[in-house]
């Protein structure tokens, strides 16, 4: 029989797992998240066979965006972290593609309608009226989002009652790409089941994943983190569910 683990040696490691990039790897045994249907890599893989240029917001380390198996004539990527510039570029060099640092919240340093495609994968703000001005007419933008109440579970767990904030919604997405001058073409959203088999990936994935809850530190939220480690002993996991969906909206031509 397997001896568990203590408490502090479970909160050590996973405060010790670097966070730069967006490879999940590490939880491999230690967390399961269901994926959403619709394969959003396969997607962008589709688009960006048939593109002439295209433009991923925030590539994080470029992970998703380096398996498309065909890359368009210019393919640029952006991103804000600067531990993940580095990933992203020994990533994406094999695609040549240029990697740009730039703010999540804008504005993009392109030209007007630059792009025939814009992609973006769990972007942390959405800048609707900078991507409207990037693309072309006819062009698209192809994103999956994380959607309102995403692992609320977990936010829950740590912080107490917490109401859930619209800012993610489909309804506001929608709205304000209509209000951009963008057409929704296709709107998908699921609930997705994940568990975590121990508290050191809780840890890793909030030090990972930053807006679940704000300014996590282990020492902040120690007790509720303890709270959760007993649950898991008890149990065998912590379930939370995350919500994505997935938008599709294009730039009108002109009349």
């Amino acid at each position: 029989m397997t001896e568990r683990r203590s408490f502090e040696d479970l909160l050590a490691e996973g405060e010790s797992v670097p966070t730069a990039g967006w490879d999940f790897s590490w939880f491999d045994g230690r967390a399961t998240e269901q994926r959403p249907s619709w394969g959003y890599a396969r997607l962008m893989g589709e688009r960006m066979r048939h593109a002439d240029a295209a433009l991923d917001l925030q590539t994080g380390g470029g992970e998703v965006l380096a398996t498309i198996p065909e890359p368009p004539r210019r393919l640029v990527a952006t991103e804000s972290w600067p531990p993940n510039l580095a990933v992203a570029r020994g990533n994406l060099r094999r695609l040549g593609a240029s990697v740009v640092e730039v703010p999540d919240a804008g504005p993009l340093p392109f030209e007007d309608a630059g792009f025939d495609l814009v992609v973006s994968r769990h972007p942390t703000v959405t800048v609707w009226s900078e991507i409207a001005r990037v693309l072309r007419p006819g062009g698209s933008y192809l994103s999956q989002q994380v959607g309102a109440g995403s692992m609320h579970e977990l936010t829950e767990a740590m912080m107490g009652p917490t109401p859930v904030s619209p800012d993610r919604s489909t309804e506001r997405a929608v709205a304000q790409a209509t209000e951009a001058g963008l057409t929704v073409r296709d709107l998908r959203h699921e609930s997705l089941r994940t568990v975590f088999f121990d508290i050191a990936a809780v840890v890793h994935y909030l030090r990972k994943v930053i807006w679940i809850v704000p300014g996590f530190t282990v020492e902040k939220y120690r007790d509720p983190l303890y709270a959760v480690h007993r649950q898991i002993e008890d149990t065998g996991s912590f379930v939370a569910y995350s919500k994505r969906f997935l938008i599709d909206a294009a730039k009108d031509q002109p009349a």
